[in-house]
């Protein structure tokens, strides 16, 4: 999959339920794979993975249901989870190696549930996102689910975005204006028909101490200094249940410094993963 410092077409990975996941490769050096998160394809990480691909052979994923990947009849968090599993395995394949494995949002806890299902994950990262200490901090109220619901049926998709990142990432009209603005804003509106699936998988994925413990791998929680405290997730009690955590926050930043810092994200990334 390590095709050099350009990003290429994308290589296509079955999952084990069949699905194709599309993985775009940049970078040579050690194996990476980026996981994105609600509503998010592989270009959200493109900021950040062109600082990390002279350190890196970058493998930035398309999750299920976006970009150039497939999709299955039915979801379940679940099958994210073999999803990312099935890349990392076919990219410590190629490489000869383990994979260090960050996820941001949603795209965390898809990374916590791969990172269950294969030893060929070196390190792991996530960004805000990892199943919740209190579920009530992803359980977003019917009234929303039903607005954005009726968005989508109504041919809104842009509209149902926006109220996405309003009501449930809480972002102000500054914020919003910030990730619309950005390349990945028209992938987003075509995938904004797997965010209410998503946002329902994640108000039902409960931390469990016992799956925590079986992480024996160093792990990275990243939290931004200004995101409200739901979105935070709690990060110490979840760190206090993982073998090998630690904290960092990024100072003056939200929930997509990926996007707003790329600079910022991607050193601290390196002085962890070259630690």
């Amino acid at each position: 999959m390590n095709t050099g410092n350009v990003e290429t077409a994308p290589t296509l990975v079955t999952s084990a339920d069949g699905t194709r996941i599309a993985v775009f490769a940049s970078g040579e050096a050690r194996p990476l794979v980026l996981a994105p998160g609600t509503s998010a394809d592989h270009t959200t990480w493109r900021l950040v993975a062109r600082l990390l691909a002279p350190h890196f052979a970058v493998h930035a994923v398309d999750r299920r249901g976006r970009g150039a990947s497939g999709d299955g009849p039915e979801y379940a968090l679940e099958r994210e989870h073999e999803d990312i599993a099935a890349v990392v395995d076919a990219v410590a394949s190629q490489e000869g190696g383990p994979v260090d494995l960050v996820g941001h949002s949603y795209g965390g806890n898809v990374a916590f549930g791969a990172t269950l299902l294969t030893s060929n994950v070196r390190r792991l990262v996530m960004y805000e996102g990892w199943p919740m200490p209190d579920i009530a901090d992803r359980t977003t109220p019917p009234e929303i689910l039903a607005q954005l619901d009726n968005l989508l049926a109504s041919g809104q998709p842009e509209q149902m975005m926006e109220a996405f990142f309003r009501r449930i990432v809480h972002y102000t009209d500054d914020e919003i204006a910030t990730v619309k603005a950005a390349p990945s804003w028209p992938g987003r509106v075509a995938s904004a028909h797997t965010v209410p699936r998503e946002i329902r998988a994640f108000g039902e994925q409960a931390f469990d101490p016992a799956q925590a413990a079986r992480i024996d791998i160093p792990v990275l929680l990243l939290v931004g200094s200004e995101s409200p405290e739901a979105i935070q997730g709690k990060p110490r009690q979840v760190a206090a249940g993982l073998p090998d955590a630690r904290i960092v926050e990024l100072e003056g930043q939200g929930h997509m410094a990926n996007i707003t810092a790329p600079d910022l994200t991607a050193r601290v990334l390196l002085e962890f993963l070259n630690d």
